[in-house]
């Protein structure tokens, strides 16, 4: 499945993650030993702590090789991003889906997307640091967001087509509008605020569905679909 210049699949990346230096396959038993060093000493410490050196001998290799695959600790967190792919692309497949109400579709993805970000709590809030700390790595956070937006914005025009979502602006306008909210949501998920997760999930929902559909929810009609 290729969405944008990231080519991945069901089963993992196909090609070299663009934050990868070399060319060898995904299959490269050293590269592996580092990233899964490197997600061990991330779930424990957090990106700031990490030491490199540490990472290097837990993997077995030497300083350099870690420096060999990855530039730096924010190209070793975008690799490991990838293991979210599937699930995110899951999430998207609910809302592209032609059974079910749009409502229940839109509830369900939000849904499917803040399990996502729970389950990798620790990953995201790296990534987010990482992100602020290198423009690369922003650029390829933000290509990978901008691959969905043809997906969901031919949903879009399918569900004008059919009747059922009135006409406005350009699908793909929209489709990246509400794609940015989502990164949102999931950014203040994992950080934390005043609203619980059942009232972030509500205010997105109702934002996609009177953005798309022209209608919005209640409280109680946001209950009777989970």
């Amino acid at each position: 499945m290729q969405r944008g210049d990231h080519v991945v699949s069901r089963a993992g990346p196909a090609t070299r993650s663009q934050t990868d230096r070399r060319r060898p396959p995904r299959s490269d038993q050293r590269r592996a030993a580092i990233l899964d060093a490197f997600d061990a000493a991330l779930r424990a410490h957090g990106l700031d702590a990490v030491n490199i050196a540490d990472v290097a001998a837990n993997a077995g290799v030497s300083r350099s090789a870690f420096y060999f695959y990855f530039e730096n600790k924010a190209a070793a967190v975008a690799a490991l991003l990838e293991t979210m792919y599937d699930d995110v692309f899951a999430a998207s497949d609910i809302v592209t889906a032609s059974e079910g109400s749009p409502r229940w579709r839109i509830h369900s993805m939000l849904e499917a997307l803040m399990e996502t970000g729970a389950a990798h709590r620790y990953l995201f809030t790296a990534m987010l640091d990482a992100r602020a700390a290198s423009s690369a790595i922003r650029e390829i956070w933000d290509s990978s967001r901008e691959a969905f937006v043809p997906v969901i914005a031919a949903m879009i025009e399918s569900e004008r087509a059919a009747g059922n979502a009135p006409a406005g602006p350009a699908a793909e306008v929209l489709a990246g509008v509400l794609l940015e909210l989502n990164d949102r949501l999931l950014e203040r998920f994992t950080l934390g605020g005043p609203r619980s997760r059942e009232e972030l999930i509500l205010g997105a929902e109702t934002i996609w569905l009177h953005t798309i559909f022209g209608t919005a929810i209640g409280v109680d009609e946001v209950r009777e679909t989970s």
